[in-house]
Order: structure tokens, then C-alpha cells, then sequence
């Protein structure tokens, strides 16, 4: 059984993308059915939603539209990382909004996109401080130079859970291992962040085999450890270097080694916490 916790899904008739323009492979509809047709197939028991960096005015279009799809007899769908703008003098007004639906679990900006010192401003700092001792965590999507920026708000904010993103995006496609190893170790260290093992097939060259994306996998669980790992499709982006299918495979080849409570532990029942209610530390 697989808990997929970073599921995207594209509906370009629902609500708008102006990134995906400069996208092609991912500029179109990916749906709910479709991605529920195969993840049910090959064993994923349940999914949580992850932002798509909708126009900021449809944020919360974006968030009523995924709960609308959990609504449906059957969905995986469990919950939502919202978007969210901590830059913005309205951010606790909408985080006020967020307490008061259960289905949000998190919130993400992505940084890699922006300047390298948004998260460094006092109103950034300060309004995800709002985030302290609640049950919503924070995604954090940065590159591996933007790592140590990404220490100094996790160390200015102890009380706020966050999850790194995709191994934090290690060069897979590069083979670069440096300065990705010792900065996920780094990071690794503090004890209000777990990682989510996600992203590295996209990040593949297009013939990737196990072997190319296994040292960026392992290296993680090491820093980690198997209780502070979660593990997320990155669907659709998946599909640019396989399918669906394809990320099952691996994520079971990845853990043949590994002991059947170790692979209970990163499949499902450590990620189910990560979106439960209530507050509470990562243990």
C-alpha cells in the first residue's frame, strides 16, 4: 500500500496556470479521473494534493475544486497543501479562512521560482510564524544553493513543521552530488523537517535506470532516517520520465532491501501523519 502525498492535478478549464505556457510537456489537462484510474491499479491507497501554482487569485478556487473531487464516492483524495503567498500583507487573513477547513493540511510557496531572498523579508518570516504549534506544515520546493537560506528559516521558526520537497532537487540529471549531499545533511539535522523522497524521475535523464537516481533516494533515508521520510509522485511531472506505473516500480526496486516495517514505515504509516489533524511535533 502507497500513501502518494504530492499529487498534482491540472484542469485548464477550471482555473488558470500562466506558468505552464513555458511548459509544453505539462501545458494541458491532467485529471483526477486519470490519475485515479492507474493509481488504483497499482496500489496507492490514498492521495494528497499538492498546489500547482494556480493564478494567485484562484488559490482557493484551487483548494474547493480538489475537496469538490474528495467529495466523490471512492476518491483517494484525503487532503491539500495549499497555495500560499507569506510575502503578502493578506496572508492572515487567508490563513484565518484555512483554520476553518480541515481538508488543508499545508501550505507551499515555491522558491526556486522567485528571488533567492523572498523568504528572508521580516513579513515572510513573520507570517509563517503564524504557522507555529498548528496542525498545517509548510512545503519547502528550493534548490540545492537555496538550501542554507532554507536552514535559517527553519531555525528562526522551531515550532513550524516543514517538509522538504524532492529530495531538495538534487542535480540528477548532472550527477551532482555536491554541495546537494552535505546541504541535505545539513538540513537534515534539524527537527521540525522531514524530506519527501519526490521528483528525482523528472529530474532523470530520459533513459534514467535505478542506478542514477538511488544515490540521491538513499542518501535522503540516511539523513533522515525512516521515520522522518514521506514519499510523493510528483504527478504528472512523474510521467515525463515514465508513468505512473513506472514510479511504483521504482519505489518498491528503491526498497528491496529494506525490512518490511522500514517499508510500512516510508509507504504509509508515517506519511498519513504528516497530514492528520491536530498539532504536535515530528517525532
Amino acid at each position: 500500500m502507497i500513501i502518494d502525498t504530492h499529487l498534482h492535478l491540472i484542469n485548464k478549464s477550471a482555473l488558470s496556470y500562466p506558468w505552464l505556457a513555458g511548459v509544453p510537456a505539462l501545458d494541458r489537462d491532467f485529471l483526477y479521473a486519470t490519475y485515479a484510474e492507474e493509481a488504483k491499479r497499482v496500489g496507492i491507497a490514498g492521495s494528497l494534493h499538492m498546489e500547482v501554482d494556480v493564478d494567485p487569485v484562484q488559490m482557493e478556487c484551487e483548494t474547493d475544486e480538489v475537496l469538490r473531487l474528495a467529495g466523490e464516492p471512492q476518491s483517494l483524495l484525503q487532503g491539500a497543501i495549499a497555495a500560499c503567498r507569506p510575502e503578502d500583507q493578506g496572508f492572515a487573513a487567508y490563513l484565518e479562512r484555512q483554520w476553518h477547513n480541515p481538508f488543508v493540511k499545508g501550505f507551499r510557496r515555491v522558491l526556486h521560482v522567485v528571488q533567492d531572498d523572498l523568504s528572508e523579508s521580516a513579513l515572510f518570516r513573520e507570517n509563517l510564524k503564524r504557522l507555529s504549534g498548528s496542525r498545517f506544515t509548510f512545503d519547502l520546493c528550493v534548490l540545492p544553493r537555496q538550501i542554507p537560506t532554507a536552514i535559517e528559516l527553519v531555525d528562526l521558526l522551531p515550532d513550524v513543521r516543514f517538509v522538504l520537497d524532492h529530495c531538495g532537487v538534487p542535480d540528477v540529471r548532472g550527477r551532482g552530488e555536491q554541495p546537494w549531499r552535505e546541504r541535505v545533511s545539513e538540513i537534515a539535522r534539524r527537527p521540525n523537517v522531514v524530506a519527501k523522497i519526490s521528483g528525482v524521475i523528472a529530474y532523470a535523464e530520459e533513459d534514467w535506470t535505478l542506478a542514477s537516481i538511488r544515490p540521491y533516494v538513499e542518501h535522503t533515508i540516511a539523513a533522515y532516517g525512516w521515520d522522518r521520510v514521506v514519499w510523493g509522485s510528483d504527478w504528472p511531472v512523474c510521467t515525463l520520465g515514465g508513468s505512473l506505473s513506472t514510479w511504483v516500480a521504482a519505489t518498491h526496486a528503491l526498497l528491496e532491501g529494506c525490512s518490511n516495517d522500514e517499508r510500512e514505515k516510508l509507504l504509509s504509516a508515517n506519511a498519513r501523519r504528516i497530514w492528520k489533524l491536530g498539532s504536535g511535533p515530528i517525532d
